[in-house]
């Protein structure tokens, strides 16, 4: 079977398209506004004209790439070329701005390749148990999971929670618009059809974090971004020392990333969020977050690449797919008679081997061609701001005319830029509406699904093992901070001294 794997993995046919995809994922994370999911989507066509294993080769390759690619962005410029950049973008940017950008680059690089190689050995040792357990979830599992998610992006971004819990709920409003709700009921459309398939998260996204720091940069004129320091360094000179300093987030990271993949629905962008949330609110240095700390941006980044290995595990072994990624390669399987489910297993060992091979080959290529695509992006940051700003205006429109082929997206990111520069100079941040509109209507359909299958009893949400426990660790997370301010706030002092 190993020389099997091998002779397939070593064709010439699938080692060009591993070159090829690598080159395709770069460009796709690297612009804002082109998704890894989209990447896979203009995979498919080309999938038709291959055999099995470099069609599944493309995808794998262009997508592990592509999540990394998104960092490159939103570190030098503020603009996340994927969703599960957005997560850390401020950090990243921040370090840049202090000369860190070689630091902050290399860390996140080198944590999405280990989070990417820690996924995909979970990936090939426990992809049968841990589909076993992502089967147990219901409906009520997965209301506290985006419960949990929601409640560890209230301090992200902001030093007020107030403000944070503030931008929060504009997120959830967003995600209440359109058709998509358990009644079916057109809801805040406002008569345009446009809307109602909900407001569109990538051309909000591009508003929110790349026209807002444009409308910044010309609000302020150039010295500001002049002052940004580009790599010119070594990428990865502090970066082990780095590891040594924070193993046990990385491994945090790279574990709840897996984890979260394999259950269906969530995908790396939760799982980048929930990451970097959990990695502020437990970190013995919490006032340096916001302000470029690099231990979130290990953690987040080692869970969003791990968590492209952990959604494969309920797509390989029960057809589900994990995220909107392994949806469509799931549909590819089928075309290519690869059909997913424990059969395949026994039937056809020598490609799920070769898949698992073309995973570890992803995240292993990815350092080089990482530490190459940093060097040519950073050309860019030589061209003077008058010209790269207008040219990536012009990026950002046609990246969100792209996902609808609408202009009416074009208006949505145009008015959510400048809605997120004028919240953000009001010291609202811009992360947990993004989130917001993510989770929202996932957490509406899971509660609703909810309360229909138990006739309306709220004890339903505890009623299971799994949501129970979900449900005390959400408890916790609110309970325990209020209980230690309280237990520690000094106690005041009576008329008699004492």
């Amino acid at each position: 079977m190993f020389f099997d794997v091998l002779s397939r993995i070593t064709d010439p046919t699938t080692l060009i398209a591993i070159a090829a995809s690598a080159v395709f994922g770069v460009f796709m994370g690297a612009v804002p506004g082109l998704t890894a999911t989209m990447a896979t989507a203009l995979l498919v066509p080309i999938t038709f004209f291959l055999p099995p294993i470099p069609a599944i080769a493309t995808m794998v390759t262009a997508t592990a790439i592509a999540i990394f690619a998104g960092d490159i962005p939103g570190c030098l410029l503020r603009m996340p070329g994927t969703p599960a950049s957005a997560a850390y973008t401020d950090e990243t940017y921040q370090m840049t701005r202090r000369g860190e950008a070689e630091l902050a680059l290399g860390a996140s690089l080198m944590s999405s390749a280990f989070g990417g190689l820690f996924g995909t050995a979970v990936l090939i040792a426990g992809a049968p148990i841990l589909a076993e357990f992502a089967t147990r979830f219901s409906s009520v599992e997965y209301f506290w999971l985006v419960v949990l998610g929601l409640t560890c992006t209230v301090g992200i971004g902001s030093a007020d929670p107030i403000k944070g819990i503030i931008a929060l709920s504009f997120g959830l409003l967003v995600s209440m618009v359109g058709l998509n709700n358990p009644a079916g009921t057109p809801r805040f459309t406002f008569g345009q059809t446009a809307l109602f398939d909900g407001v569109s998260l990538i051309p909000m996204m591009v508003g929110m974090f790349a026209l807002s720091e444009i409308l910044r940069f010309a609000a302020s004129g150039t010295r500001s971004l002049d002052k940004v320091a580009t790599p010119s360094g070594s990428i990865l000179r502090g970066v082990g020392a780095m590891f040594l300093k924070y193993p046990v987030q990385i491994l945090r990271g790279s574990m709840l990333g897996t984890l979260i993949g394999a259950l269906p629905g969530a995908g790396a962008d939760i799982a980048a969020w929930m990451s970097y949330g959990i990695s502020r609110r437990y970190s013995r240095e919490q006032e340096k977050f916001g302000t470029g700390h690099v231990e979130g941006v290990l953690e987040a980044g080692a869970s969003n690449n791990s968590a492209l290995a952990g959604a494969w595990v309920p797509a390989l072994v029960f057809g589900i797919p994990g995220d909107s990624i392994t949806a469509i390669v799931i549909g590819v399987l089928f075309m290519k008679n690869l059909n997913p489910g424990p059969q395949l297993f026994t039937s056809d060992p020598v490609s799920i081997y070769s898949i698992f091979a073309l995973f570890v080959i992803a995240n292993i290529i990815m350092i080089p061609l990482g530490l190459l695509a940093i060097r040519l992006f950073s050309r860019l940051m030589r061209v003077p701001r008058q010209v790269i700003m207008p040219c990536i205006l012009i990026f950002c429109i046609v990246g969100s005319y792209a996902v609808n082929n609408s202009l009416f997206d074009v208006g949505l990111m145009l008015g959510f830029g400048v809605l997120a520069f004028v919240l953000e100079e009001s010291g609202f941040p811009g992360s947990p509406a993004i989130l917001g509109v993510i989770l929202g209507s996932m957490l509406e359909n899971y509660f609703v699904t909810t309360m229909i299958s138990s006739g309306g009893d709220l004890t339903a949400l505890v009623s299971r093992p799994i949501a129970a426990t979900l449900a005390i660790i959400v408890v916790l997370i609110w309970s325990v901070p209020l209980l230690l301010r309280l237990s520690t706030r000094p106690k005041p002092i009576n008329s008699a001294g004492h």
